[in-house]
């Protein structure tokens, strides 16, 4: 999955205001972790990860292997916060509505 240029800067934008929903510990990246993550990816589409202090690994390194683990996109990554996001289909949309993210 890939997007554009346009879509990677309205979806930074959109992130601006979102709370990290994922949040990385001493633990690192487990099974428990990616599960999370896919259900949040489902539900809403566009999610911000917390890295926490512990992680040695460079928060672009961890949030490149979340997206391929998760079937995502980096939208962004700053600082210990990176932005994923995987469209789903399946979500039920309607004409005039909020984005998943937004609700």
């Amino acid at each position: 999955m890939a997007i554009t240029g346009k879509e990677r800067a309205e979806l930074r934008a959109e992130a601006h205001h979102l709370d990290p929903l994922v949040h990385i510990g001493a633990q690192g990246v487990t099974p428990t972790l990616v599960g999370a993550l896919d259900d949040a990816l489902r539900t809403r589409e566009l999610v911000k990860v917390q890295l926490g202090r512990p992680i040695e690994e460079r928060p672009r390194a961890v949030a490149e292997r979340l997206a391929e683990e998760t079937g995502a996109v980096v939208v962004q990554v700053i600082g210990r916060t990176a932005t994923l996001y995987r469209e789903n289909p399946e979500l039920e949309r309607k004409h005039g509505a909020p984005p998943p993210w937004r609700r």
